[in-house]
């Protein structure tokens, strides 16, 4: 089923650019990335990622981007309000990078139903380990953004997704895609980007038990990983 038009649930991290790939694969057509920030210092919620760094990826992949502010207790309200007014625009469906934490299917597959749209999880019930590897084979480059202080090093902020750092989550027993929050990541290139994002940094924050990299801006480059997405529709 890939008749009409889809958006994609957007964090800037690995599990929602994954599950766009796959979705491209498919023969998905993709109008729009939704993102969601906060009040104030205007960082992604959940991850942390500065706002513009999002607009960055969305000018890197030719897709555009509906950013919108909430807060905690507004955001299922927001959430449905804006996925409305894209539904008004034709919209049909929106695609999650869920993976195993029912709550959240639960969660997407109630408020989705509520507004009228097909909630679609491709990544859903796959192994973790699989798919870090699936994301990292296909071309993609992340680097890790955000992680609780309890439990991935500080040393790794700042530093590529990549082979030497899932076998640091093997052998420290953490989820290899960070499912229940244990890292973040913000994805900088790969096949489906025109550009790279070339990260500024500026340090590392300590914050509430999290370990955020400081990234206020980016730089577009070219990139040497864009090329057409093989379609399996």
């Amino acid at each position: 089923m890939t008749d009409g038009k889809y958006v994609v649930s957007w964090s800037g991290g690995k599990d929602s650019c994954l599950a766009l790939y796959e979705s491209l694969k498919q023969g998905y057509e993709v109008s729009h990335l939704v993102n969601f920030i906060s009040h104030g210092p205007k960082r992604v919620r959940f991850h942390g990622t500065f706002a513009g760094l999002i607009q960055g990826q969305s000018d890197a992949m030719g897709i555009p981007l509906v950013q919108k502010e909430t807060s905690w207790k507004g955001y299922e309200e927001d959430f449905k309000k804006t996925i409305s007014g894209l539904k008004a625009q034709g919209v049909t469906g929106m695609i999650f990078g869920d993976i195993y934490v029912q709550e959240h299917l639960e969660w997407v597959e109630r408020v989705c139903s509520e507004i009228g749209i097909r909630a679609m999880e491709p990544l859903w019930g796959r192994d973790p380990k699989d798919l870090l590897t699936s994301f990292l084979s296909s071309g993609f480059e992340a680097v890790v953004v955000c992680a609780k202080e309890n439990i991935v090093e500080r040393d790794w902020i700042g530093k590529k997704v990549d082979r030497a750092f899932m076998e640091y989550l093997g052998q420290k027993g953490i989820d290899f895609c960070g499912e229940n929050g244990e890292y973040h990541t913000l994805v900088i290139d790969g096949p489906i980007f025109s550009k790279r994002l070339s990260l500024i940094h500026d340090g590392i924050v300590d914050l509430d038990g999290y370990y955020l990299l400081n990234t206020p801006d980016y730089r577009l480059e070219e990139s040497k990983k864009a090329k057409p997405v093989p379609s399996s529709s």
